[in-house]
């Protein structure tokens, strides 16, 4: 097949959220995290799976990829790898794939078609390169970047900064293809041991991640943290960080903070005696990271003229947050893309190639996430038919998905719902989602308990009709892809409680027929029916699983949870008397619970 088409392909390296985007004639064609094939949360190690995924989903080789952008905010890719060829980190590049390295070109290539790039400047690229703006500000916050000595793009103030300081915060203005570098936050190198440096530097994700272990063990729990904030009592807990004249003060954690949630680890989490405190801690960190935020934002405000603001970084997935940032920033618009952490690095990554290695114009604006491949309906009926799920199912092909689905949600069932190309990001978007009617608060505590899995104080958002959210949620803004939260207006409330937070919010997801036809019908047949034009979105998983990309996936998932029925584009499939059977035998083995009923096994 001759070549018709100009690739670019991002890669995020080896630490978490793994992740691949390909390119063609500079839209995005495919982007995959990595977890979604392995199953495994924030998987790290080598990028063969992500890069194969894409590269097969459009049908080339790799030889048809004009350019290869990566990075790794660890060490550069070139660096990294030249480490990793004599010296074992498994967390980086486990036993299992050093036998794929050694055959991949990509592995410690010296191609000028392969090349790395920093990690701020990769997340700059991936919140403008495909924004619908023309000029306008960026703001990075994150964790941790690049070191100083290894960000070696022009202009990004690393002059007199001492090498080992880390990116904490990047702020950028754009004009069409171009980007300027406004300011840099730097942290500098930290004492520590068993390599926990990351977690006492003074920056504003850091000390989120810290909170984050400290309440749940778990420094990537933070949107655990902050949705537990609203249950914390203002002002109990002293200020974490601070900002002055543009300065960012974080005081030293202490020994006052004692690791309380060590000695209830294996406890109930929402009986600890410690609960309180955590919310308190909860609230703190979560109040000073928007005071923060706004400062920075109003500070690009008034320094740049800017009406539009672009975000990205792990912080620009804090939705309440980016809700105060639309409503009191002084911006005109601001958008975040839908995958503003690590495994937008891929995004990024591509654009930085397209437009300023290879000199094009921008010409694509993301207005959906949907970047996974299509599977068939042959994938479908094979997931139905291998293993004991077809002992343990009814298929019935429907001649109205959505009405059907929508008479079910309203009597109460919750819905697997199942259709097109996977969402790229963290948020299900209504491709891979769980489904159910808003209108009961019993729901959002049938979810956490008997499908998710989770605390019962987390959250469940809502999708709702573009044209009809600003009759129901304060704010004009548009929220495509469920990354700002807005205030529940009174009237609203006791009609969609299950998807009302504490405090009076949620965490809103727009919807509009051209960036989601089956979604929008869905929608439509729901409100024909309820007179609500809202339904409850989740994620099609459960705690501590990647949200689902195959059927099989879809299938397992189903089986082994208390969700109801099961839309698998326009077919339906609920359980049958043999699942009730086999269901809590299968449960007693849960290792090899997936193998049986699906037929997978061990590779």
């Amino acid at each position: 097949m001759s070549k018709k088409h100009a690739y670019v392909l991002g890669i995020n390296a080896y630490d978490h959220d793994v992740s691949a985007c390909l390119l063609r004639d500079g839209e995005i064609a495919y982007a995959i995290s990595k977890e979604r094939i392995t199953r495994e949360k924030h998987a790290t190690g080598f990028y063969q799976e992500v890069v194969d995924y894409c590269l097969e989903a459009e049908g080339i080789k790799l030889g048809d990829v004009d350019l290869v952008v990566r990075n790794c905010y660890v060490l550069p890719v070139e660096d990294m790898e030249e480490r990793l060829a004599y010296e074992d980190v498994p967390e980086f590049l486990a036993t299992s794939e050093r036998r794929q390295v050694g055959k991949n070109p990509l592995y410690r290539a010296k191609s000028d078609k392969v090349v790395t790039v920093s990690h701020h400047v990769a997340h700059a690229y991936s919140a403008f390169a495909a924004s619908p703006f023309d000029e306008g500000v960026v703001m990075i916050v994150d964790g941790v970047g690049n070191y100083a000595c290894d960000v070696h793009e022009p202009g990004q103030m690393t002059e007199g900064v001492e090498p080992l300081a880390r990116e904490s915060e990047s702020y950028y203005s754009f004009k069409d293809s171009e980007l300027t570098t406004l300011k840099k936050v730097w942290l500098q190198p930290t004492r520590g041991f068993l390599s926990d440096e990351f977690f006492f530097m003074p920056g504003l994700g850091a000390l989120y991640s810290r909170v984050s272990s400290y309440i749940f063990g778990d420094w990537n729990k933070c949107g655990e943290v902050m949705g537990l904030a609203p249950y914390g009592r203002p002002d109990r807990v002293q200020p974490l960080l601070s900002i002055e004249n543009g300065n960012l003060d974080v005081p030293q954690w202490t020994a006052a903070f004692n690791k309380l949630w060590l000695p209830d680890i294996d406890q109930d989490w929402e009986k600890s005696r410690n609960r309180s405190g955590w919310e308190d801690l909860a609230w703190r960190v979560q109040h000073d990271t928007e005071t923060v935020l706004l400062e920075r934002a109003r500070w690009l405000r008034e320094t740049t003229g800017a009406k539009n603001l672009c975000i990205a970084g792990g912080v620009g997935l804090n939705c309440v947050a980016n809700g105060r940032l639309a409503r009191e920033s002084g911006f005109e618009n601001v958008w975040i893309q839908p995958a503003a952490g690590d495994d937008g690095i891929a995004i990024g990554c591509a654009y930085y190639g397209y437009l300023h290695l290879q000199g094009n114009k921008r010409s694509y604006v993301i207005t959906h996430a949907n970047f996974g491949k299509s599977y068939e309906e042959k994938d479908i009926e094979g997931a139905l038919t291998t293993g004991l799920a077809r002992l343990e199912t009814q298929v019935d092909k429907s001649e109205d998905i959505f009405a059907d689905t929508a008479r079910l949600l309203s009597e109460g069932k919750v819905f697997g719902w199942f259709q097109g190309r996977s969402e790229f990001g963290p948020r299900a978007l209504g491709n891979r989602s769980i489904i159910a009617d808003p209108r009961t608060a019993e729901m959002k505590d049938i979810l956490n308990k008997r499908v998710k899995h989770r605390q019962a104080f987390r959250p469940f958002a809502p999708i709702v009709l573009a044209e009809r959210a600003a009759e129901i949620f304060e704010g004009e803004e548009e929220s495509p892809f469920m990354l700002v939260a807005k205030h529940v207006k009174p009237e609203w409330r006791d009609r969609i409680p299950a998807i009302v937070h504490v405090d009076g919010t949620a965490r809103v997801q727009t919807v509009r027929r051209e960036s989601n036809e089956r979604l929008y019908r869905l929608l439509e047949a729901f409100e024909a029916r309820t007179g609500v034009p809202v339904l409850l979105n989740t994620s099609f998983n459960v705690k501590g699983e990647p949200i689902v990309e195959t059927p099989r996936d879809a299938v397992q998932c189903f089986l082994t949870t208390g969700i109801d029925y099961l839309a698998l584009h326009d077919t339906l499939v609920s359980k049958n008397v043999m699942h009730k059977v086999l269901s809590p035998i299968l449960g007693m083995y849960t290792d090899v619970s997936t193998m049986v009923r699906t037929g997978l096994h061990a590779d």
